[in-house]
């Protein structure tokens, strides 16, 4: 089986390292956070990684320095602040509490102490979610090598569902980036009324009332739901376009994903 399958079967070199790494520092009592690609995954983002991401602070990065070094880890190269596990070939790459993500600048956020930032499960402890949406949305802003951060925030918007003020969470230097990600982030779901529909069928103004009345109860009823009118969707040919966001009142309403609509009109 490939690395990759191990990797998402949760028995792959960096899970070894990761369970390997986290024991060592709980038995040195430093306190630490898991982040990057092993955070993602715990909180639903499935991709993958090759490396173990951890947030200690400054002091405890020279204990771990000073105590593992040359006993099943050594630097990648001289006067790295990484390690790399000797055994199972997988780079332990550290944050340091006080640095600034993305281009290393201050900021106004920065890396913050993981014991206020993490929470934990099955003995290994994660950072919390606003905190890693937040360091990924400063570094992604401020540097443009790391855009795949910001890829990674919209990818947990998606899988998680994440609401749009999820935001208020976050430190304001942020906030506008996770709007424009969530705003990028909506499928539409478009469904086109036709005025001709309410009369089509009519034989009589009694039936033409009927429709009418039958119309407006489901327009009633959509409006209550949220489904909005697209501002610049009516047509001259008596077209309107009703969007919606949320797939549950999409499917209600038989709404159309709006890019398989246009397919379906061209």
């Amino acid at each position: 089986m490939s690395e990759g399958s191990l990797f998402f079967e949760g028995e792959g070199a960096v899970q070894k390292a990761l369970y390997k790494i986290t024991r060592r520092l709980a038995d040195l009592n430093i306190p630490y956070a898991i982040v990057g690609g092993m955070a993602l995954y715990k909180h639903g983002l499935r991709r993958f990684t090759e490396d173990v991401d951890l947030l200690v602070t400054r002091e405890n990065l020279k204990i771990i320095h000073e105590k593992l070094d040359g006993l099943g880890y050594l630097p990648p190269f001289k006067h790295s602040k990484h390690l790399r596990d000797t055994e199972l070939g997988v780079k332990v790459e550290f944050l340091v509490t006080g640095e600034f993500p993305g281009d290393g600048k201050p900021k106004p956020v920065a890396f913050p102490d993981p014991v206020s930032v993490s929470f934990e499960d099955d003995g290994i402890r994660y950072i919390t979610l606003p905190t890693l949406i937040e360091l990924k949305l400063a570094s992604g802003m401020t540097n443009l090598n790391r855009m795949k951060d910001l890829t990674d925030v919209l990818e947990l918007i998606k899988q998680l569902n994440l609401p749009h003020d999820f935001r208020d969470r976050l430190n304001p230097f942020v906030r506008d980036k996770f709007t424009e990600l969530w705003k990028s982030s909506r499928r539409r779901y478009v469904r086109v009324w036709r005025n001709k529909f309410l009369t089509i069928d009519a034989n009589s103004i009694n039936d033409m009332i009927d429709h009418l009345k039958k119309a407006t109860e489901e327009l009633e009823a959509m409006r209550a739901d949220g489904v909005t009118l697209e501002p610049d969707g009516g047509t001259a040919d008596d077209y309107a376009y009703l969007v919606t966001t949320d797939p549950e009142i999409a499917q209600k309403y038989e709404m159309l994903e709006e890019t398989e609509y246009w397919k379906e009109e061209a």
